[in-house]
């Protein structure tokens, strides 16, 4: 079976398995920029109490985010870990924002994607994930986002090397698959479910995994 075929294979049986994960969950393309850093490093559950937090606060905005100090913002984002790292992240996000649009994620939806990815890439403590997780979930643009659990599996079945660089694993995926950002949104995201549910760091459980007959 070609690549491109297998990967279609794989995605109709995670689909068929799991149904559709509605990811980014996220009540504005803000929040999803602001969840995919606070993500970095630590379980999704503990992004959900900072996000909490944010929002009784009523602060979950450009505007906010750019007037609130460094000091009420780690007390904010806390439960996500690494707190004070994050916290000077999301604020050179912020700054970023508004020296490119001014704080309004409308007219950053307008910008080029490879320029907006190699602006993302310049603000200190955004990656090729995060950067592409806000790409694709916030701003809507079709770029494959590559994480551990993307490596782990398509290097368990033999589709690309174990220790494959990020952009190898994500020129391996939009190389052969349709340029949809629906399909690469789904796609991680049925990654991501099989990955928690079924193929582990150690001790994977191949004999139930949805993929077991590919």
């Amino acid at each position: 079976m070609k690549n491109k075929q297998k990967l279609l294979a794989i995605y109709s049986k995670l689909y068929a398995r799991f149904g559709p994960r509605k990811w980014w969950p996220a009540e504005t393309d803000f929040e999803v920029m602001v969840g995919a850093i606070l993500t970095q490093n630590t379980a999704w559950a503990n992004v959900e109490k900072a996000i909490l937090n944010i929002k009784k606060e009523k602060a979950l905005s450009p505007k906010s985010f750019r007037d609130i100090s460094l000091g009420r913002l780690k007390r904010l984002i806390r439960p996500s870990g690494f707190y004070n790292e994050k916290a000077k992240k999301l604020k050179s996000f912020t700054n970023f924002l508004f020296s490119s649009c001014k704080g309004r994620m409308d007219r950053l939806k307008l910008k080029n994607t490879r320029f907006l990815r190699k602006r993302l890439l310049e603000i200190n403590g955004i990656g090729p994930e995060t950067a592409d997780s806000m790409l694709l979930y916030a701003l809507g643009k079709p770029v494959f986002v590559v994480d551990a659990y993307t490596k782990r599996i398509f290097s368990r079945h033999g589709m690309i090397k174990k220790y494959a660089s990020y952009g190898e694993v994500q020129d391996f995926f939009m190389n052969n698959l349709p340029t949809k950002r629906a399909l690469y949104n789904e796609y991680h995201a049925l990654i991501v479910e099989l990955g928690k549910r079924y193929c582990k760091k150690t001790k994977p459980l191949c004999n139930s995994c949805p993929l077991k007959d590919l």
